[in-house]
């Protein structure tokens, strides 16, 4: 049963009263709007230059069927009001970090970039990270990989002798020796020295490569003159150095700037955003992201482009963004009461400026307009790909299903039922059962079964009483009946399922049985009586099929049986007690939630359950020697 389900009609109408009478209160300005579902917990955070009109849309025409599901959830709202535009597109990213809501786009990819740092300290260092702080640090990036990273700081060091070591040693070490640094572990390097430095790499990481290049190539020429030969070969090789780096870069634009490149696509409720980093000029890396969304697309977008850059220092000087499709603008009028023009993607790139302090454009025509459509084309290919492969798995699947049939000589499959027994020394012992129709595991018609009849670890016995209460269950009740029954095991499971399902219930309903090998793996497929192994390709579509099959029951049968050895730890600690019968024991749980809590509990705690200070004690002392048992 699903939490609507779960939740009291009346209780859902008092809240969409309160929703009604709330929505008329709503005010005229920007802001962000907090959707709740009846638990309290926010589902949605969104941003509005109107609130009133905004959230209302919510309440009122059609949506789509993503849409509609969010709204179907929302059972309460709150809002704060904004002074602009920028303060929301702030707000809105902050509430999504903090709370996490299922229905917002949230970044959660792991995929970090390298990025060369200059650290922040009296004697700086150079440093490659994939971790970007708000430290004061100066970052650069990202690059394509931790190599290109890892040669750009090799040539830095070699140019300019900032300080190499962590923690400062109490002598010189070989970087020195090499001119690679200027120790300042044992000699004084002036703040002006390290400054001079740090401006240096930061034009040079900045793209000012050819003005360092003719510095370095006007010092070797003089170098050469004063027939300091070695001095000469060493400023060419930096040189050298500088041109094979550059080199490995394909140049993309005529300038050198920094700048990250947007596009996105939508289908089937899901979004995909590329992201193209270039740097100085020069594409160095892509990145693509897939997600649902619930709210509208271009929103969304920009909700993911606000976290992306949220607490990174390391920005481009200019980001290229998509213009708003045509639908999305008449959407937007519609929602927000307004109508939408130019002014409104105005107002969208000075606040990401105004926050970010970086040129936001989101350019018509040009070389421009054909990066950022790039950008799109590889989001909508991202897209494509998704789909097919979702496709391919289920045209799969269906083959497998198809094909399992035919090995087993019993013709077209649809459902399976299968069966796993779990029990620890014949302790507990439980029976699970789980459904897959046309391969896809049905989960509202899994079963679970506490063995009633069976003593001790006797799993064919298990095996006939869980098979008999099934299916004498789908024959009262008029179930659907399988097409197919798989049991964890080989000839004596088989045997034991087909003699309670013919000889006693008059079921014929083919049954497999899964061989494992010593590993516990899914090893061979057995069917008939007396069974026969189905020789299987090992690395087929249909062996693959029942192995997640095996998967499946063994783990769900595997979580029933801890559940149950818990539950019945818990009774027979209490049950051991004298004095202590169902009734106590039930009502002690009850009061106190666990034996735990019950251990813990003071003689007086007892008196509300009619329980005397003397049987209190000795509850409390059996309980507390239990715990204290395996310790001595």
């Amino acid at each position: 049963m699903t939490d609507l389900e779960q939740e009291d009609a009346n209780v859902r109408e008092q809240s969409l009263e309160t929703i009604r009478h709330k929505l008329s209160l709503l005010p005229d300005k920007p802001g962000c709007y907090i959707m709740k579902n009846h638990q309290g917990t926010i589902i949605y955070v969104g941003k509005a230059k109107v609130l009133k009109n905004r959230v209302r849309s919510y309440f009122t025409g059609s949506h789509s069927a993503k849409t509609q599901k969010l709204v179907s959830e929302i059972r309460d709202f709150e809002y704060i009001i904004t002074s602009s535009n920028m303060e929301a597109l702030i707000l809105e990213c902050n509430l999504i970090k903090q709370h996490h809501p299922r229905y917002n786009v949230l970044l959660k990819d792991d995929k970090t970039f390298p990025y060369i740092k200059i650290t922040h300290e009296e004697q700086p260092r150079l440093e490659v990270t994939r971790r970007v702080y708000k430290d004061k640090g100066k970052y650069f990036g990202p690059y394509p990989n931790a190599f290109a990273a890892q040669q750009t700081k090799k040539l830095l060091d070699r140019l300019y002798p900032l300080r190499k070591c962590k923690t400062m040693p109490d002598k010189v070490c070989l970087y020195y020796h090499m001119g690679q640094c200027l120790a300042p572990c044992a000699l004084e390097v002036s703040a002006e020295t390290n400054e001079r430095m740090v401006q240096e790499i930061s034009r040079f990481l900045s793209g000012g490569h050819d003005v360092i290049k003719e510095e370095l190539t006007t010092k070797m020429l003089a170098a050469a003159e004063e027939l300091n030969f070695e001095r000469a070969k060493e400023l060419r090789d930096h040189i050298m150095s500088i041109d094979a780096l550059m080199e490995k870069q394909k140049i993309t634009t005529a300038d050198a700037l920094d700048r990250d490149v947007f596009g996105y696509a939508v289908d089937k409720g899901w979004m995909a955003v590329h992201i193209q980093y270039m740097r100085q000029g020069k594409l160095i890396e892509r990145h693509v992201s897939l997600f649902p969304y619930y709210g509208d697309e271009y929103n969304d977008f920009m909700t993911y482009v606000t976290q992306v850059y949220s607490d990174n220092p390391a920005l481009p000087k200019e980001i290229f963004l998509p213009t708003m499709p045509e639908q999305e603008v008449q959407q937007e009028a519609l929602a927000d009461g307004v109508r939408r023009t130019e002014g409104d993607e105005k107002e969208i790139r000075e606040a990401l400026e105004g926050w970010l302090k970086v040129k936001v454009h989101m350019p018509q025509r040009g070389l421009k307009k054909q990066m950022v459509d790039m950008a799109r084309d590889n989001a909508v290919n991202a897209l494509d790909e998704k789909f097919k492969l979702v496709e391919r798995d289920e045209r799969r699947t269906t083959k497998a299903v198809e094909n399992l049939g035919e090995w087993l000589g019993i013709g077209t499959i649809r459902r399976i039922e299968a069966f796993d027994n779990s029990n620890i020394q014949g302790t507990n012992p439980v029976s699970a059962m789980v459904v897959f129709v046309d391969g896809k595991p049905d989960r509202k018609e899994y079963r679970k079964y506490k063995v009633k009849t069976v003593v001790g670890p006797d799993d064919y016995e298990t095996m006939r009483e869980v098979v008999r209460r099934r299916y004498e269950r789908v024959l009262k009740d008029g179930l659907t009946m399988p097409d197919l029954i798989v049991v964890d095991g080989g000839k004596g499971q088989i045997s034991a399922a087909i003699d309670v399902l013919e000889n006693e219930l008059g079921l014929y309903i083919p049954i497999c049985g899964l061989v494992k090998d010593a590993k516990h793996k899914t090893a061979q497929l057995m069917i008939g009586d007396p069974a026969e192994i189905v020789p299987l390709p090992r690395d087929s579509q249909e062996f693959y099929l029942l192995q997640r099959i095996q998967d499946e029951v063994h783990r769900f049968a595997i979580t029933f049986h801890r559940e149950t050895r818990a539950k019945s730890m818990v009774v027979s600690q209490l049950d051991a007690i004298p004095g202590i019968g169902e009734k106590r024991r039930k009502a002690l749980l009850k009061h106190f939630g666990s034996v735990r809590k019950i251990k813990e509990a003071e003689v007086t705690d007892f008196k509300p359950l009619g329980i005397g200070e003397k049987l209190a004690s000795e509850i409390i002392k059996a309980l507390q020697g239990e715990a204290a048992a395996p310790q001595e």
